[in-house]
Order: structure tokens, then C-alpha cells, then sequence
């Protein structure tokens, strides 16, 4: 037998902590499949046997850490004091503006040339500013690297520590404090995705009502709890405008209700007795009661919520690459300066004193520093410049990881799609010209709030066309309109009105259905004795989409693909229309998620854009999220890794070309630092190497890849509407 203990890690804020957490717990626990990490909630979930150890050991082994744990509560308050949100910032701008104001400090009093190089001067309040420097940027890292200490399993965290210690020991105090500031900063960086992620989910609540009206079974008065406390099976009433709180079957009314925020469709979808609707949609006009079918808990909304929380999660676990290369960079470099300093005397000549100083340059020239802010600066450089290009990177990971990319899965409503129905065609009949029908149908559709309705009189005002006030306005619910222009009695309506009227031909039931076929809505017009004409009416494909694809596949993504909720028929037309190599319709938030898994496992490096709620599962589920700035929902934006600012498509190309180029860079920086210091490594083993020749190289090394991180501040790759840079497409292909 086993049981779940479920604890609240105060401190677990990305995957360097469930790194540490496992080093103490799996040998605690004997089994890492038993461990479960929940980083949006800080929560971990420990399955232990009945011989296996008790909470208290379990809180010991976590304190060891530097972490604090909890046992968890639902209750417990969500909100983070200041300290444990801005913290980690607070430090590193502590750490910061010591930097700096120490180095100006030493700069007026001594020069520049002695701030940058001479070890020796300084005056009283630079050593303070750069003890302080040190102090601050390494105050969340000093934990882990005396547990790393204690356990005699090197780290980052305790090369860094060592490396700033050994500095101030040879006086070198700007080193020190630079040291400990970049590393700090490195580590901030990588800290703000699992807020983001967290936010979402609070986004993704908001959705749905916290209450709901119903009737009691029992005595059949209305009551109105928390959706939480609604039982399955009872009538929840539902007013205009309001937003529908729990899934249900509809029994009584009938409405349009609006699905996009689950399942993407572009145009209100008509409601009657026994269709499904859906918790966190919107009801248009219409009053209606619907039989509850599932518990708050248990709604499409809910599922929804629940599929980001374990993406989000599985996706924070991955280790980062410095992390990696440090298990073996660390105890190489320590190993060094101890042989160098211990087995050297015994081996060449040049005395114990000799060689020490050699070992003290070895650990000065394994200062991390170079190494470290080889990757930030790239990143934050390239992140600076996609922003200023109106695209919003949430993270350095996500900068890289569109060089990668061999699939882009791409929602259709308000992302290949305007997201907002439009005219597209005005078929006139019995005589009516194009002008005298849509002025009718504008005249009719003025008192209504419906999205189709709205697109008929933009239709109106964009053609300069001017429409009469309507007499005897009747709406029909789920059906059309009626009223009187100018004293004639007129109706407008679907495709099914018109066949209610008895007013349908062969001729005119074909051309509805040829316009159906198309994925468009129909509105028609008439009168008492004729049809008017048919208008039809759908979301139309942004200028940009086809070029978007077409860019895409030049820079080489094998396959794009549209995932969409509307039917086949409409999403057919779309996909013809952009290009895509595939698609898949009729998909809720759920199948969209299948479809990227599925996607992943074939291709391994996929993308999912869209700009819905119901998008937010299948970008967490896939590897790079992005969403449609502008008109995309707060949880989609929120959950992607990049959003599109100004809703341009045609940024995407561009972004793989732009990750492709940082890429490059931070590949010539790592090169650049560890190719320095491996040089500095052979004049130590030759006996030529000086403690001014390490700093320099250490310094130089720190310059050099700032000064070429610093070039991505260019834009450097062709930009849409802009000339055309051939040759520097040249080799995007090659990351190396």
C-alpha cells in the first residue's frame, strides 16, 4: 500500500530546484516515478509505501536544500509576499547598481584603465559597493551551492560561489562582483516563464461565472450558489448576455451563443432543445434552461485548465543546457587547479610557491563569467530586437527553440482568419440590384447585436450605402427578423427561414447550398410574395496568411498545419486558400491537443499558433506556443511562449530566420569563451601563464562575447515590407 503526501515547496520556482529536490529525495523515496512535480502551483506530490519514510523526514530532506516545505492546503493563500516575487529581481538590481556604482566610483578615483585592470586600487567605497555586488547577486545561490558542497556534487551554483571567493582573495573585486551580477542575472531570466504560466490559469478562471442560477429539484425555486455547489442534473436558467456556467444539454429557449473561447468557431452558433453548450461561452440574445451534465469541475472549461496546468508542468522540468555541461565543466576545472597546484611541484620544477600561483590563475580563468553571459546577452539582444520588431519572446528557450521547428500547426479563426465574419458575396434577384438589396438587408439587420448582422451593415457603410428606418421590428428567435421598409412588409433569415416561408426554388436552394459548400453563412431577403436575394457572409483569410505559409517553407519548415473547430467544409475552403499541407476540423480543445501530440511524436519539433482560449492546451502541449497578440485572449498570450503583437503572420518567417541567427551567436560566444580559456590552459601547463594574462583573458572573453551578442541588436534578417537581404539568408539553414 502507498499513500500521496502533497507539499508546498515555498522556493520551487523552475527546474534548477526539482533538480535539486530529486538529487535529496529519490534516494529518500527509492523510486523517481514517485515523485510528482506541479511547478505553476509549487506543489509536489510524493507517493510513499508504508515502510517509507515520515512527513517530518521528508521536510528535513527538502530544508537541507535551502528550500522550505509545507504540507498543502487548498486553503492557503495564492498571493506571494514581496519577497518571494521580486526577490530574486530586488537582488540582482541590488546587485547591479553596486556594480556600477562601484566601478564609477574606482573610475574617478583611479582611472579608468586601473577600474577595468588594476586589482590593487581602490578606494574605500568601491570595495564596499563591490562587496555588496558580490553579496547581493549571490544571495539566492549560496544555498545551493553549500548543499552542493555538502553532497560533493559540483554544480554551477558552487563554481560560481568558488570563483567569486577566489577573486576577492587575489583582490580582484570588480571580478568578483561582475561575476556574481551576470550569474544572477542568467538566473533571472529563466525564472519568469512558471508566473506567466501561473497567470494563465487565473486568466483561464475568470472565464466562466462563479455563480449560477438553477431550479431545486425538490421545490422548484430559483437558487443561486457557487458553480461549485451546482449538483449535476438540475435546470440552470441562463439571461441574455450572460455567460454560460457549466455544461449542460439545452431543454427549454432557444439562443446563439457564442463558442469561441472553446471551441474557435468564428460565427454564433444557433442553440435549440437538446443541443450541448458548453461552461465559459457567451449567450447572445435568447433566454433558455439547460440540464446540467457535468460538475464544475468536470466542464470542457475545467479539462482545459487542467491540460495547460500538466503541459506547463512537464515542459518546466527540462534541464537547461548550462546546467548539463556544468556537471562535467565544474569538477574538470576544480580538478585542474588541484593538480596543477599539488601534482605540478612534484613534477616539473619551478617550486610549490610557482605552482600555487598557477593553480590560483586556473581558478581564475575558470571564473564562469564569460561563459555564463555568453547565452544571456545573446538572448537578451535578440529578445530586444524581436520586440522592437512587434513580436513579444516570453523567455531565451523560446528565442531558440523556432530554429528548430519542423512543423507550425496554426489555428484558422483569427489567426489564417480575420476572426470576424465579413460580406463576400451580394446575389440579387427578382429585379432588385445589388445596392437595393443590401441597403433592405442593412435596414433590417440595424436593431440586432448578432455578428452576422454587424457584418451586413458594415457591408453598408463601407459601400456608402444609406438605409431606412424599419417600422414593426419583430425579431424570431433562431429563425430571422421581420419589419416594414417604406410601408412594405420584408423578412430576412437562413437558409431554413426562407424554406419556412415556402418561398424556396430549385434555383434558389442550389445557389444557398453552392454558397454552403463554401463554408459561408447565408442571409436571405424577401418579401411576402418573392425572394430579394442571398447574401453570404464568413470569416474572410488575412492578406497575409498565404505568404506566411509560403515563407515558412521556404526557410524551411516541412509542414503547416490548420487545426480548427469549425466544420470541414469551411475549413477546407480556408486551407485551400493559405496553402496549408494539411488539415483537421471539427476539433475541440482536447482533439487539438491530440492532434500536436501526435504531431510532436512524429516530427519532434512543432508549433502551435492561435489566439483563442480554446488554443491554449494545444500550445502548452506543443513546443513552442505562439499567439496573436491583438486579438488573442489574455490566457492565450499568457500561455504561449511568443505572441505577434500587430497580428502579422508574416512575422514568422521571420522569427525562424532571427532565432536561426542567435542561434549562431551563441554558438561563436561559447566557442569564443572557452576557446580563450582553454588557451590560458596550456600556457599554465607550459608554466607561462600570469594572473594578469588569466584576467585579461577572462575580461576579454567577457567583452568579446558582448560585443558580438550586441550585433543582434540589429535587425540583421529581412522583415516583411522591407528589401529584400539575400545574402543574408545565406546558411540559415545551418545553425552552426
Amino acid at each position: 500500500m502507498s499513500k500521496n503526501l502533497v507539499l508546498r515547496i515555498q522556493d520551487m520556482d523552475c527546474a534548477e530546484e526539482v533538480a535539486i529536490l530529486k538529487k535529496v529525495l529519490v534516494p529518500l523515496i527509492g523510486d523517481e516515478e514517485a515523485l510528482g512535480f506541479d511547478l505553476l502551483n509549487r506543489k509536489l506530490t510524493l507517493k510513499v509505501g508504508d515502510d517509507g519514510p515520515d512527513e517530518d523526514s521528508i521536510l528535513d530532506a527538502v530544508t537541507q536544500t535551502g528550500m522550505q516545505a509545507v504540507p498543502w492546503s487548498e486553503e492557503m493563500p495564492a498571493d506571494q509576499s514581496f519577497w518571494q516575487s521580486r526577490g530574486r529581481a530586488f537582488m540582482c538590481a541590488c546587485s547591479g547598481a553596486c556594480l556600477f556604482l562601484g566601478f564609477i566610483s574606482h573610475a574617478s578615483h583611479s582611472g579608468l584603465a586601473a577600474a577595468l585592470g588594476d586589482g590593487q586600487l581602490f578606494p574605500a567605497i568601491s570595495l564596499v559597493c563591490y562587496i555588496c555586488a558580490s553579496i547581493t547577486g549571490a544571495w539566492f545561490v549560496l544555498p545551493k551551492a553549500f548543499f552542493a558542497a555538502r553532497q560533493l556534487r559540483p554544480d554551477m551554483n558552487l563554481l560560481m560561489v568558488v570563483a567569486v571567493i577566489g577573486a576577492m582573495a587575489l583582490g580582484e573585486w570588480f571580478e568578483a562582483g561582475t561575476v556574481s551580477f551576470l550569474f544572477a542575472f542568467a538566473l533571472l531570466l529563466e525564472s519568469w516563464s512558471v508566473g506567466r504560466a501561473r497567470r494563465a490559469i487565473e486568466s483561464l478562471l475568470d472565464l466562466a461565472p462563479t455563480t449560477a442560477r438553477f431550479l431545486c429539484p425538490s421545490g422548484g425555486e430559483v437558487l443561486e450558489k457557487f458553480v461549485e455547489e451546482v449538483p449535476e442534473g438540475v435546470t440552470v436558467l441562463v439571461q441574455p448576455g450572460e455567460k454560460i456556467p457549466l455544461d449542460g444539454i439545452v431543454t427549454k429557449g432557444a439562443s446563439t451563443i457564442n463558442q469561441a473561447p472553446i471551441t474557435g468557431e468564428s460565427i454564433p452558433v444557433e442553440k435549440v432543445a437538446g443541443d450541448e453548450v458548453f461552461a465559459g461561452t457567451i449567450n447572445n440574445q435568447g433566454a433558455f434552461e439547460f440540464r446540467s451534465t457535468k460538475k464544475a469541475d468536470d466542464s470542457t472549461l475545467a479539462r482545459i485548465i487542467h491540460m495547460v496546468e500538466e503541459a506547463q508542468s512537464r515542459r518546466a522540468e527540462s534541464e537547461q543546457w548550462v546546467e548539463r555541461f556544468a556537471r562535467t565543466y565544474t569538477p574538470v576545472m576544480m580538478l585542474i587547479a588541484l593538480v596543477v597546484a599539488f601534482g605540478f611541484p612534484l613534477l616539473f620544477s619551478g617550486g610549490w610557491k610557482f605552482w600555487i600561483y598557477e593553480a590560483l590563475v586556473v581558478l581564475v580563468i575558470a571564473c564562469p563569467c564569460a561563459l555564463v553571459i555568453s547565452t544571456p546577452v545573446s538572448i537578451v539582444a535578440g529578445l530586444a530586437t524581436a520586440a522592437r520588431c512587434g513580436v513579444l519572446i516570453k523567455g531565451g528557450s523560446f528565442l531558440e527553440a523556432p530554429a528548430y521547428l519542423k512543423v507550425v500547426a496554426m489555428d484558422k479563426t483569427g489567426t489564417l482568419t480575420r476572426g470576424e465574419p465579413e460580406v463576400q458575396e451580394v446575389i440579387p434577384f427578382a429585379d432588385h440590384t445589388p445596392e437595393q438589396l443590401l441597403r433592405n438587408a442593412a435596414a433590417l439587420e440595424s436593431n440586432s447585436e448578432h455578428p452576422l448582422a454587424k457584418a451586413v451593415v458594415r457591408k453598408a457603410d463601407a459601400d456608402g450605402i444609406e438605409f431606412e428606418r424599419t417600422d414593426g421590428f419583430q425579431s424570431l428567435q433562431g429563425r430571422g427578423v421581420e419589419a416594414s421598409i417604406d410601408g412594405k412588409s420584408f423578412w430576412l433569415g437562413s437558409h431554413r427561414f426562407m424554406h419556412e416561408k415556402g418561398t424556396e426554388t430549385p434555383e434558389f436552394h442550389a445557389m444557398a447550398e453552392s454558397l454552403e459548400q463554401k463554408g459561408c453563412s447565408v442571409i436571405v431577403v424577401g418579401t411576402d410574395d418573392h425572394v430579394c436575394g442571398l447574401i453570404s457572409v464568413s470569416d474572410s483569410v488575412r492578406e497575409e496568411s498565404v505568404k506566411a505559409v509560403g515563407g515558412m517553407k521556404d526557410v524551411g519548415v516541412e509542414r503547416v498545419v490548420m487545426l480548427t473547430g469549425d466544420h470541414t467544409t469551411s475549413a477546407a475552403t480556408i486551407a485551400e486558400a493559405t496553402g496549408v499541407d494539411e488539415f483537421h476540423a471539427d476539433l475541440l480543445p482536447e482533439d487539438k491537443v491530440q492532434q500536436i501530440e501526435d504531431l510532436v511524436m512524429k516530427y519532434g519539433h512543432v508549433a502551435m499558433v492561435g489566439d483563442g482560449i480554446n488554443d491554449a492546451p494545444a500550445m502548452a502541449a506543443s513546443n513552442l506556443g505562439i499567439a496573436m497578440g491583438a486579438a488573442g485572449t489574455d490566457a492565450a498570450i499568457e500561455t504561449a511562449d511568443i505572441a505577434l503583437m500587430s497580428d502579422d503572420l508574416s512575422r514568422l518567417p521571420w522569427l525562424i530566420r532571427h532565432s536561426r541567427r542567435t542561434l549562431r551567436i551563441i554558438h561563436q560566444n561559447v566557442f569564443f569563451a572557452l576557446g580563450l580559456k582553454a588557451l590560458v590552459m596550456l600556457l599554465v601547463i607550459a608554466g607561462k601563464a600570469s594572473l594578469w594574462m588569466a584576467i585579461a583573458a577572462d575580461m576579454g572573453a567577457s567583452l568579446l562575447v558582448i560585443f558580438n551578442a550586441l550585433r543582434l541588436l540589429s535587425k540583421g534578417t529581412d522583415l516583411p515590407g522591407e528589401p529584400a537581404q539575400k545574402k543574408k539568408l545565406v546558411g540559415d539553414s545551418n545553425l552552426g
